[in-house]
């Protein structure tokens, strides 16, 4: 094999994605297309869907929350943690198939994600949202104001950590 598909091979995707991903990836840079000539250089189409996912995900951690609390009557400590390990875990196997779309190790990969999480929950939804609530902002405020730092955060994270493409 020459050099240039060798070099093209290990960063193109794999070519044999499931129908799913396929799909997937066409509606997500559907998607990304109709977003504004500024926006479409700005954000990458991984974002846009990183963003479903989320949503997606989100909707299951909820879900999952009221069927723990509210049916199983379990504490809410344990609904909410355990229904935001699912959503996590969720995220991780859908992203990594569906929108980045990567093999390699999966071992290597999950602790990356695990510690990126950490990081997460560290930094915006204890330092941050706490902070500003300290200092007076509404905590509603104060905790949208970190969702939204921790979208971004996991984005990256996911895109040039987690799932990093080697060149």
């Amino acid at each position: 094999m020459s050099t240039t598909l060798q070099a093209s091979a290990t960063l193109a995707p794999s070519r044999d994605l499931t129908g799913a991903a396929e799909r997937f990836a066409v509606v997500r840079d559907r998607v990304h297309g109709r977003l504004p000539g500024w926006a479409r250089e700005l954000v990458p189409a991984t974002a846009v869907g990183f963003a479903a996912l989320s949503a997606f995900t989100y909707g299951v951690d909820l879900v999952l929350l009221g069927v723990g609390f509210d049916l199983l009557g379990l504490p809410y400590p344990v609904a909410v943690t355990l229904a935001y390990a699912v959503a996590l875990a969720l995220a991780f196997v859908l992203n990594r198939r569906l929108n980045f779309q990567v093999g390699g190790h999966v071992g290597r990969q999950t602790a990356r994600y695990v510690l990126s999480v950490l990081a997460n929950y560290a930094l915006f939804i204890l330092l941050l949202a706490s902070t500003l609530e300290a200092v007076g902002v509404n905590y509603l405020l104060a905790r949208l104001t970190a969702g939204a730092c921790e979208a971004v955060f996991m984005y990256l994270m996911m895109r040039l950590v987690v799932f990093r493409q080697r060149r």
